[in-house]
């Protein structure tokens, strides 16, 4: 599976700061020190009602993470993968009365078109669960014999029991979990299970659905967790700097995928890191699929809004906060959009030196990129209030929210 092109980055003066990211198992702030390669894992869409706003968001915060470590000389691996067969899809496609391939094919192309559109930079490995197949079989049966999953009524279930470090990423105790677990995909109440927590590893073929061949597993498709798993110990190995998605990701989805990982190999922790990006609401309430109050990139983009406002809109709110989507939020970034561009238009302006440095300075400190815009904002009412000298402030401030911000002026 491709991609989306990448948008170039305009190289800066100077060297950016290492960044400081709050992590949901140690509930704190931790000081990242990649290598040479940063490297990043970020879960994917399940692809149908692509691209809404909640996911957007998203993503937004993990290219910011990017641009700091690609401001720091770093190179970065990231990697991104596609849930394009799992039960939400098929259920969406036997809803719409269309083929589970075609649905997860279109919502895949239309996602491409938004992050292009957004300046996201895109994976250097973009994989779909099909395609990973091949690779997720060996491991579900490597846990199997290991002792570590078991079989009931033909689906393989993980053993949380076999981590001695489940529960680390999302430090929730056991009821929450379980009631998680069932709002979010699991099973808790399956009768059978060695633990309600268990989730499933292959799921064996039923009617009507897709199946492959799954070796000594039988015919079946893979769960949800050891999906990532296998596409991040594939290219990424284990201890790779960042595992990144949304705040309902933390669990059950990183917890298991953690614990998959962790068995497997002997070694801990999977990542360094488990970011999460907060939630975005309409009206109110959670945006999500199931509610159906979803705001969509590329609808905003039929109507005319520029992709750079939308993108200063999602900027404009810590990446971890809860917060909700409104016409205002939108008016406020369009307005911010045509104010800087108005500045970097203009032939000369203040030194533009401190700007870069605050940026980087807020960037660095946990993604504060509302705190980052603040900055623009005060060099861009200096000119108009005082104008300057530098001829070359423009250009600077222009290429700075390029590379670190990822708005085109």
């Amino acid at each position: 599976m491709h991609a989306w092109p990448a948008s170039e980055v305009p190289a800066l003066p100077g060297k950016g700061r290492d960044l400081r990211i709050h992590d949901t198992a140690t509930g704190g702030l931790t000081a990242l020190d990649p290598g040479p390669v940063a490297r990043i894992y970020v879960c994917g869409i399940t692809p149908y009602d692509a691209t809404h706003m909640g996911h957007a968001a998203t993503y937004n915060a993990f290219d910011l993470v990017q641009r700091v470590w690609l401001d720091t000389k770093r190179q970065v691996h990231y990697v991104q993968n596609v849930t394009d067969v799992d039960d939400p899809l098929l259920e969406r496609a036997v809803r719409d009365g269309i083929d589970w391939a075609g649905l997860a094919e279109r919502e895949t192309a239309l996602f491409r078109e938004d992050m292009t559109a957004l300046r996201m930079l895109p994976p250097q490995q973009y994989i779909g669960a099909v395609e990973a197949i091949p690779g997720i079989v060996p491991l579900v049966e490597r846990l199997r014999d290991m002792g570590a999953a078991y079989e009931l009524e033909g689906d393989i279930y993980f053993s949380v029991e076999s981590d001695t470090h489940f529960g680390e990423v999302s430090r929730l105790d056991a009821a929450a979990m379980k009631a998680l677990s069932a709002e979010r995909g699991g099973d808790p109440e399956r009768p059978g299970k060695k633990n309600p927590l268990d989730p499933m590893l292959w799921t064996a073929a039923r009617e009507g659905e897709p199946s492959w061949d799954g070796a000594s597993l039988g015919r079946g498709r893979p769960g949800w967790h050891i999906e990532c798993v296998a596409i991040a110990l594939d290219h990424l190995g284990m201890g790779f700097d960042v595992q990144g998605g949304g705040s309902d990701l933390a669990f059950p989805h990183h917890e298991m995928g953690a614990s998959h990982a962790q068995v497997l190999t002997g070694e801990h922790p999977f990542a360094k890191a488990y970011v999460h990006a907060g939630m975005v609401g309409l009206d109110g309430e959670k945006m999500s699929k199931s509610k159906g109050n979803l705001v969509f990139v590329s609808k905003l983009r039929r109507d005319g809004v520029d992709p750079a406002a939308i993108r200063l809109a999602l900027l404009a709110h810590h990446y971890r906060a809860d917060w909700e989507w409104t016409d205002q939020v939108l008016r406020d970034a369009v307005d911010r959009l045509d104010r800087w561009r108005a500045a970097v238009s203009r032939p000369d302006g203040p030194a533009a030196e401190a700007v870069v440095e605050e940026i980087r300075e807020a960037l660095s400190d946990d993604l504060d990129a509302p705190k980052a815009l603040a900055a623009v904002d005060r060099w861009v009412a200096r000119q108009a209030s005082e104008g300057g000298t530098d001829e070359g402030a423009p250009g600077v401030v222009s290429r700075a929210v390029d590379a670190l911000l990822g708005v085109a002026l």
